[in-house]
């Protein structure tokens, strides 16, 4: 598979995440290995299905990030575009965009370091100030709750 030099030339950084579109919204996920990222992705992607938005991957496990115009870009990289990991499973073709602008950083935290009530915080990312919000560590359920009322998407309209 040819590398795109497009993609390669704005890429300043090649981190370790998962990324996704809700609605008109872009969501990075961060957090270490085994905290539940793609599962977390994938749960958000049927859940906002489910209420009617659109809802894709852009990429899981890991991601170009640049800045563009004080926006962070996440993008696929190609060796991995269009595949998610499925926990148990293995990787899976999943429909995919090649990128999007993240509005939304959602850092997997150990319930040690979770925040019953969160203060407004930025997760810096390629020079972009993100707003960040902090979910526990393999809760899907609570996550994808907490995610949609900071979003004010569906169910939280």
């Amino acid at each position: 598979m040819a590398v795109d030099k497009r993609v390669a030339a704005r890429a300043t950084e090649n981190i370790h995440g998962t990324a996704l579109l809700a609605g008109d919204r872009g969501l990075l996920i961060a957090g270490p290995s085994g905290a539940g990222k793609s599962t977390l992705a994938l749960a958000l992607i049927g859940h906002f299905r489910g209420q009617g938005l659109f809802s894709r991957l852009i990429a899981d496990d890991q991601l170009f990030v640049f800045n563009r115009n004080g926006r962070l870009i996440c993008q696929a990289p190609p060796t991995i575009a269009g595949l998610a990991e499925v926990a148990g499973i293995g990787p899976q073709p999943l429909a995919f965009e090649q990128e999007a602008v993240i509005d939304l950083c959602v850092r997997m935290v150990t319930d040690a370091e979770m925040q019953r009530f969160q203060a407004e915080a930025d997760q810096l990312i390629a020079g972009c100030a993100v707003p960040r919000l902090d979910v526990p560590t393999r809760n899907a359920t609570v996550a994808v709750a907490a995610i949609s009322a900071r979003l004010s998407l569906a169910t939280f309209r």
